[in-house]
């Protein structure tokens, strides 16, 4: 097992936690076509509810223009899925199991209790700190930075949701399906 995700899993720095989540701001920034706003002096809380701020209104700004939101999709998707490719070969993750353990991590770190189900490959969220900012509408377009990371992580997994806590559910949930390489 991965020694790195191990220890990350007990203790991650806050530099690096509020670096990842930069990275993460510039990224998202890009893919709607603007600049990140600053995050200079926020603490790593401050600069997670500027995130979802942000997200939220850029998303509401790109739905009035519905012929948009499928580009949109595609370019969350994409940066999304290269911070992922990013992600894998940073933290070496080469197995399912290092996969779900970095994805735990990642979403821990941003406000969300992330399980997996191994039975089925299936991904339960309980809590999302998203959904207190989020509309359906919304959660389904930024759902693309999931299903991007997700991808990018496990080397071209599929990450589907068919259920979010922002359409009245008690929980997130959705499906993964490796590629044969990530066992």
């Amino acid at each position: 097992m991965n020694v790195v995700l191990r220890l990350l899993q007990l203790y991650f720095p806050g530099f690096i936690k509020k670096q990842k989540l930069e990275q993460l701001f510039t990224i998202t920034a890009h893919a709607f076509g603007c600049e990140a706003p600053s995050t200079q002096g926020l603490t790593f809380e401050q600069c997670l509810q500027k995130y979802a701020l942000f997200t939220q209104q850029q998303t509401e700004r790109h739905l009035k223009d519905s012929s948009d939101i499928n580009n949109l999709k595609k370019n969350l998707y994409q940066k999304a899925y290269q911070l992922g490719k990013e992600l894998r070969k940073e933290f070496g993750i080469t197995t399912s199991k290092e996969f779900i353990l970095m994805s735990k991590i990642i979403y821990n770190m941003l406000g969300i209790d992330f399980n997996s189900s191994s039975s089925q490959n299936e991904i339960i969220i309980n809590h999302c700190f998203f959904s207190q900012y989020y509309s359906p509408e919304i959660c389904q377009v930024i759902s693309s930075l999931d299903e991007g990371i997700a991808a990018g992580l496990s080397g071209g997994g599929n990450l589907c949701f068919h259920q979010r806590i922002t359409e009245g559910y008690n929980c997130c949930r959705a499906n993964l399906v490796f590629k044969e390489e990530l066992k």
